[in-house]
């Protein structure tokens, strides 16, 4: 069985175990149908989205940056999302969901873009400086949006946004997570062309490749689909760095192969952590942002001290 095929088998798993998780009992009767089409789908669903956008804006991030330590959380996308959606809500208190999402995926594309400009200066022997640069930067605008909201109490704001979870999440409250969903489709019909962006400008120009173009595209991507996920569950962090790791160390750098194994790992990632966290402490709930926290930290050290082994 190959790595995509069983982990399409255990997602299938986790989705069947996440519809039967919860405090409410599930039942044939109108109120159970209820809870599961208005509760329990659209959770599960917006779970497998979040996970399945996260991991491949992450691949597409450290092609682009070009660097195996970097992704949505730690190179200030996430944290600029959060800053232009502070700055909408400041702006416009009654702005509708699509405005501030707007809003969030500017911030994100211009924070990105920011981001890899920093990095192209770093001296290319010292890998660890791109992460690094990534946290102080990310830590910069999280201090701003922190003041912005200290300054007109939205602090309690600011804790959902920066936490992801999915105890909030019902029918008609998640379906902007499609959009991540689409243009993680649309990454794997230009997984070839990220491959190639992943050799660099001058190595990509040679081989025939607009890398300005594909740089534009692979952005848009990664700021999209980080927008859409702070707006509607939070930031949930290290999906887009341990998976693609992991992907990358078991079968290679070739996303055309490795990219829809990436995208089911971290939906299925993104799951079972949900469904963790509302078994840990029943009947209460761990965000999981909290969960991936912990774990996610966890598996980073493992990946920086493990012996890279490929099949």
């Amino acid at each position: 069985m190959t790595a995509a095929r069983a982990a399409g088998a255990g997602l299938i798993v986790l989705s069947v175990a996440s519809l039967f998780v919860g405090v409410g009992q599930l039942s044939a009767d109108v109120e159970g149908l209820w809870l599961l089409a208005v509760s329990r789908a659209p959770r599960t669903a917006a779970a497998l989205l979040t996970g399945a956008g996260l991991a491949v804006a992450g691949v597409i991030m450290q092609m682009l940056a070009r660097n195996r330590f970097v992704e949505p959380s730690t190179a200030g996308t996430g944290q600029a999302a959060a800053l232009g959606l502070v700055a909408i809500t400041l702006i416009a208190p009654g702005a509708p969901l699509w405005l501030k999402m707007t809003g969030a995926t500017v911030a994100a594309l211009v924070g990105t873009a920011v981001f890899l400009a920093l990095v192209r200066r770093l001296p290319p022997e010292a890998p660890l400086l791109v992460p690094l640069t990534g946290i102080v930067y990310g830590g910069i605008l999280g201090a701003a949006t922190t003041f912005l909201a200290f300054e007109r109490d939205l602090l309690q704001f600011i804790g959902v946004w920066m936490n992801g979870e999915f105890s909030g999440v019902m029918l008609g409250r998640y379906e902007f997570l499609w959009v991540s969903g689409l243009l993680t489709a649309l990454a794997f019909a230009y997984a070839h062309r990220f491959t190639i962006a992943g050799m660099g400008e001058e190595a990509s120009t040679g081989l025939g490749l607009d890398y300005r173009r594909i740089l534009a595209l692979g952005l848009a991507i990664v700021s999209v689909v980080t927008a859409v996920t702070v707006v509607t569950v939070g930031l949930v962090p290290f999906v887009g760095l341990v998976v693609p790791n992991i992907v990358s160390r078991l079968r290679g750098d070739n996303l055309a192969s490795t990219l829809p194994t990436v995208a089911l790992l971290g939906a299925g990632l993104v799951l079972a952590c949900d469904i963790l966290g509302r078994v840990l402490r029943y009947p209460y709930e761990v965000p999981v942002g909290t969960i991936l926290g912990v774990l996610g930290a966890a598996i980073f050290l493992w990946l920086l001290h493990a012996r890279p082994a490929r099949a």
